[in-house]
């Protein structure tokens, strides 16, 4: 369970080096390609999207999201804590999913003050290229899990808006935001 090497400070920028893209842009709908070369620009990529995230209030930020085409994540599930380290998943993959099914409320940096239930399996296995290159492979559950399963979504062009049962609830909360409920694509 290896965490990142690259470490930036957890704190608001004014002005986050990337600019996230919001649900109806055409961008988010794009299967992302995967990392052929991990070098220091891939390394650079990581921490301006660990800035930007951390700017937001954000756990998790899959790069198709700051409109890179890259099968790339980042994460970190505690915000709080200045000494634990964030996640970089370079093409991850899920090996396995659990057979328990967990129900919770998702929000995303795509979808700003959207927050739905979502159900998915609460434990799975990845594997995942770490910014130096190495396979990696973690199991997680709870709310690590979700949240990986979350930003591989991304790199698929799937949103959490998509996997919502209540349409209803979801297509109120999306028009006090501001968002058209016609820019979900149900999986179902």
């Amino acid at each position: 369970m290896a965490t990142s090497s690259i470490v930036v400070e957890k704190k608001k920028l004014k002005h986050p080096p990337l600019e996230v893209h919001e649900l109806g842009d055409k961008v988010l709908r794009q299967p992302a390609k995967r990392v052929t070369k991990i070098d220091d620009e891939l390394r650079e990529t990581v921490r301006k999207m660990l800035q930007t995230m951390y700017s937001q209030d954000g756990i998790g930020l899959a790069a198709p999201q700051v409109g890179i085409h890259k099968q790339l994540v980042v994460i970190d599930c505690e915000l709080e804590d200045p000494e634990a380290k964030p996640y970089v998943l370079i093409n991850p993959e899920i090996k396995k999913f659990g057979s328990e099914l967990a129900k919770d409320q998702e929000g995303c940096l795509s979808v700003p003050g959207v927050f739905a239930d979502v159900v998915r399996p609460d434990a799975i296995e990845v594997t995942y290229k770490d910014e130096s290159g190495r396979l990696q492979k973690l199991k997680a559950d709870g709310i690590l899990a979700r949240v990986i399963q979350h930003e591989i979504d991304h790199l698929n062009g799937v949103m959490f808006v998509d996997r919502v049962d209540n349409r209803l609830a979801l297509d109120q909360e999306l028009a006090k935001q501001g968002f058209s409920p016609k820019a979900v694509k149900p999986l179902a």
